[in-house]
């Protein structure tokens, strides 16, 4: 299958101040989140993308944009962001454009970061309709470049804190109670492979490094991210390639 570069949003006016965003219209990148989305997007640059999709909200089409005009940077043509409702962000309902400091008071806060599946925002989503919608649009994306692109496809969802870590569970194999668990930064790229038998996380929460490990070469048929073909290690992961790293997050961001 395709691979998939999950890329969040850079830092917002929103999260420079403490707000919950939501789908509030007019939120923008700061001066920061500017930075950090040309900078992931020279990182994305190394390699070429299949499709580059977003989520409607506008920082999520900002940060495509920058990872557009470094694919023509790069000499490549330059890729049409595609919105995809499913990467939206969540419906925080009420709570969307609230100070985060205040909504920590409510003992719905304790739910959401101990038990998310039980959480429906008042007037809202609940956290599982939003992983749910997330996952089954990143899967039919997925199959849907592969059958068109091939396997050696790589492509691009800009989306948000909560959406990507959804996603990271369910390819992890985690309940979404564990979600909480991860921590995905602003403009932060995470890797997926969805093998045959079952996704592989490549990545997660990076913020340095060529991403051109990703592009196709003949070794890559042999890897068991790529076809599910197992590699003589039982407890191996998807990819053996030292481009390949896990972490190195700056910490929580919300």
């Amino acid at each position: 299958m395709a691979t998939l570069l999950l890329l969040r949003h850079g830092r917002t006016t929103a999260n420079a101040s403490g707000v919950l965003a939501g789908r509030t219209s007019g939120v923008r990148l700061d001066d920061l989140g500017t930075t950090q989305v040309e900078r992931a997007g020279r990182r994305i640059a190394g390699v070429a993308i299949a499709r580059l999709v977003t989520s409607p909200q506008e920082r999520c089409r900002q940060t495509a944009a920058a990872v557009a005009a470094a694919q023509k940077e790069a000499g490549r043509p330059k890729p049409r962001a595609v919105v995809e409702r499913g990467l939206a962000e969540c419906d925080y309902g009420e709570w969307q454009g609230q100070q985060i400091k205040v909504l920590a008071k409510e003992p719905l806060w304790r739910t959401v970061q101990a038990q998310p599946s039980a959480v429906t925002f008042p007037g809202g989503e609940a956290m599982t309709t939003m992983q749910h919608r997330a996952v089954s649009a990143v899967r039919r994306l997925d199959a849907a470049i592969t059958a068109e692109h091939g396997a050696d496809a790589v492509w691009v969802a800009v989306s948000h804190g909560d959406i990507i870590k959804a996603v990271l569970a369910d390819a992890l194999g985690l309940h979404l109670d564990l979600f909480q668990r991860i921590n995905v930064d602003p403009a932060s790229i995470s890797v997926v492979r969805y093998g045959a038998d079952r996704p592989y996380v490549l990545a997660s929460n990076t913020h340095d490094g060529d991403l051109s490990w990703l592009a196709p070469r003949p070794a890559d048929k042999a890897a068991p991210g790529a076809d599910g073909e197992p590699d003589g290690e039982a407890g191996s992961g998807a990819d053996s390639d030292p481009g390949a790293v896990v972490g190195g997050g700056a910490g929580p961001a919300r």
